[in-house]
């Protein structure tokens, strides 16, 4: 029973398959532990303690039974719970080839539907609250210039927020037109312009830090105040300082909170209303579907609204004129006295 303790399969399933054969971000490594460390505990308390689960005893039942307990019980939402059925969807495509013997109980696990969620709300600022949040950062030091630089590197590349703190200055390309590598999921790269002024902060920044030079060129490129590589916490949190700052002069256009996602949202929404195709859009933010970049388009009420009124304005009279019964005052007032 040991050598088929499920424990070895899952750690084949996080090294072989998913680090080292499908080569999945570290968020996604992250999102899977946490998923599996519920799910052991969960089955700990249930049946078996972890180091005595074999293969076939995890079954389609004990997978919804999961699902359903750590939603009602955590009050998880539906998207999080798709979130870890999509990690365990993947551990059973997985095991379908390494436990061939029970591959109808996989098949069962496999075919289990993602629950219906909401779909979530675009959380955008406008240019002029962009505009307002920068204004914020002294550049009169080394720190706000650096974060200048990183929080106007955040909006000018729509990067994710893992993507930025795992820049190096070797993702980077000084010469014109310029423009930075970016690793995405999956490890796929893509190129993305940067424009002369992002350019400008960039170089004052890695002057001041002392990191541009070929001894710091795959060094991480954003450092925090001890030298190391940014965290995403860190990150949000710089973010965070000066959304608070805006939001106490502007909070009509800067709301209280906002997350580096929300930067990535706001440049995606800017480059639409600027008239970018969302086939250039699609590919500035790593979607590998056009369709998860059309959310853009969707959730811009003022482009509807300028398009509905482009259709309408031959259409509509402006001024419609008043039905003719309601000009006859002899009639209005024996409607008004009626049943006096």
């Amino acid at each position: 029973m040991e050598n088929n303790s499920i424990a070895k399969y899952v750690t084949r399933f996080f090294q072989d398959y998913l680090m080292e054969e499908r080569g999945v971000s570290a968020n996604t490594i992250r999102s899977y532990r946490d998923t599996f460390t519920q799910f052991l505990r969960y089955y700990s308390r249930n049946g078996k303690s972890p180091h005595e689960i074999i293969p076939s005893d995890i079954n389609r039942d004990m997978i919804v039974n999961f699902l359903n307990q750590t939603e009602n019980i955590r009050g998880i939402k539906a998207a999080t719970r798709n979130q870890r059925l999509a990690a365990l969807h993947s551990f059973a495509k997985f095991m379908t080839y390494e436990d061939v013997v029970n591959m109808a109980q996989w098949q069962s696990i496999l075919e289990i539907k993602v629950k219906k969620a909401e779909k979530p709300h675009i959380n955008y600022i406008s240019i002029e609250g962009m505009r307002f949040l920068l204004a914020q950062i002294s550049s009169s030091t080394k720190e706000g210039r650096r974060d200048i630089a990183m929080l106007c590197f955040l909006y000018d590349s729509a990067v994710r927020v893992q993507e930025l703190v795992d820049l190096t200055p070797s993702c980077i390309n000084f010469i014109s037109p310029c423009h930075v590598v970016i690793t995405g999921k999956g490890r796929k790269k893509r190129n993305v312009p940067l424009l002369d002024a992002q350019i400008a902060h960039l170089k004052s920044y890695m002057k001041d830090y002392s990191i541009d030079n070929q001894q710091n060129l795959y060094r991480p490129l954003f450092r925090n105040n001890r030298g190391g590589k940014f965290t995403t916490a860190g990150v949000s949190y710089i973010l965070q300082k000066y959304t608070g700052m805006a939001h106490l002069q502007r909070p009509d256009i800067i709301p209280a909170r906002l997350t580096p996602h929300c930067i990535r949202h706001t440049k995606a929404m800017h480059l639409l209303q600027a008239g970018c195709e969302l086939y250039y859009i699609k590919d500035i933010l790593g979607h590998e579907s056009i369709r998860t970049t059309e959310i853009y388009a969707k959730a811009d009420s003022k482009m509807k609204r300028e398009a509905l009124e482009q259709v309408y304005v031959d259409v509509v009279p402006e001024k419609l004129e008043e039905p003719s019964w309601q000009t006859d005052s002899k009639l209005m007032n024996w409607l008004k006295n009626l049943g006096k």
